[in-house]
């Protein structure tokens, strides 16, 4: 037990400080334009005139921060300085609020739609910068995000958030996050990521309405997205939050297990506690469905078609290895310990790039490296795989 906490301790430091961080300060940062790239190919092809994705950069922003305030490192500020600095001034629009969905190299709207999806990370990403810095304006522009998501895209009647809008917040006939996503109006996945920055905003700013909201956010992922019947949490939604979709996503049941908890447990309330935790373990070891002999966990099961998508991407590894980690602190699930370490194993030896830095998008069924997708760009940020190396660090500094 204690040589298996020993290197969960270490190793995941190790490859925060030499493989996830060094890769996007000396590759990323767009030296002529300003902000950073938007991507860089699974070949390691950099693409300096790709467009600027909203959701890159406001994860970029949560992660520098979070690393600067977990290990004091000027480097690491000056790079969320300057994510910071560039939402502000380019993705923000100060006109109608809101951020722009993306811009082109040179920082000019590319797509001006609002999807809340990506306010979320802007305010989980400027908190953060808070929490680090007490810097005014960006908690100041949190603020006004978590406004313009209450504003506009709560529903009043029948409850939850809206998936996306026009840039004068006008309905859209697609409301996709991207094109696997279904076309409904309330998906489980934007609703995951307005409760994970309402979570650290309340960490910062002790207002009634987010508290309320953050609630309310809660009771949702219990009392509608979470499927008692077989313990998974539903996709997409209609108005009237019904799911004709049967869908299985393992890495989003996992990320959702601990999420869920880090807001009940933030709000700091025993009645609220006594109901989320019975589930979210059950949201946990329904998600161990997907994980295979090597520890490794699937990424998808569509049950309409019996397809199960085996392979392995790096965001579901990392949120397993969180997800179950915080079974065993807060549970004294040792299996649970044995799970976050043996998928952390396979991880290192198959996902972190020891050549080029950060980690593959992906291992195929078969093993192969998927060099396809790419390593650095609209959706492969270092979030999942920086935030799973700084929980582990947190976790345990706090229990010893």
């Amino acid at each position: 037990m204690n040589k298996i906490i020993s290197l969960l301790k270490e190793e995941p430091h190790r490859v925060l400080t030499t493989n996830i961080l060094p890769y996007w300060m000396n590759n990323m940062v767009d030296q002529e334009h300003g902000g950073f790239y938007g991507r860089i190919t699974g070949t390691e092809q950099p693409m300096p005139e790709a467009d600027k994705g909203a959701i890159l950069n406001c994860r970029i922003l949560w992660t520098f921060s979070a690393a600067y305030r977990l290990l004091k490192k000027a480097e690491y500020l000056d790079v969320a300085t300057r994510a910071k600095r560039y939402i502000i001034d380019h993705f923000y629009d100060q006109e109608f609020g809101g951020l722009y969905w993306s811009l082109d190299y040179k920082g000019r709207p590319s797509s001006t739609k609002k999807q809340i999806y990506a306010l979320g990370f802007a305010i989980y990403g400027l908190s953060e910068y808070y929490r680090a810095t007490r810097d005014e304006e960006a908690l100041a522009y949190a603020i006004r995000l978590f406004e313009s998501i209450e504003i506009h895209s709560f529903d009043t009647l029948k409850n939850g958030y809206y998936e996306a809008f026009d840039r004068q917040w006008n309905e859209i006939a697609d409301m996709r996050l991207s094109d696997k996503d279904a076309n409904e109006r309330k998906t489980m996945n934007t609703h995951l990521h307005i409760l994970e920055p309402y979570t650290n905003l309340y960490r910062v700013w002790k207002d009634e309405r987010l508290k309320k909201q953050l609630y309310n956010l809660v009771h949702l992922f219990t009392d509608q997205i979470w499927n008692p019947s077989n313990g998974h949490l539903q996709l997409f939604f209609n108005n009237d939050w019904e799911s004709k979709y049967n869908l299985y996503s393992y890495g989003h049941d996992i990320e959702a297990s601990w999420l869920i908890h880090e807001a009940a447990l933030e709000l700091d309330d025993k009645p609220l506690l006594a109901k989320v935790e019975p589930i979210i373990v059950q949201i946990a070891r329904a998600a161990a469905e997907g994980l295979l002999p090597d520890g490794s966990m699937i990424y998808e099961r569509n049950l309409d078609t019996g397809h199960l998508y085996k392979d392995r991407h790096w965001w579901v590894q990392a949120e397993a290895v969180v997800g179950y980690l915080n079974l065993y602190q807060h549970f004294g699930d040792e299996d649970a310990l044995d799970k976050a370490l043996n998928c952390w194993l396979f991880t290192r030896d198959h996902l972190v790039d020891n050549t080029h830095g950060e980690w593959f998008w992906s291992i195929a069924e078969a093993g192969a490296v998927n060099h396809t997708d790419d390593k650095a760009g609209f959706w492969k940020c270092p979030y999942h795989n920086g935030r799973m190396c700084m929980e582990i660090i947190e976790r345990f500094k706090k229990n010893g």
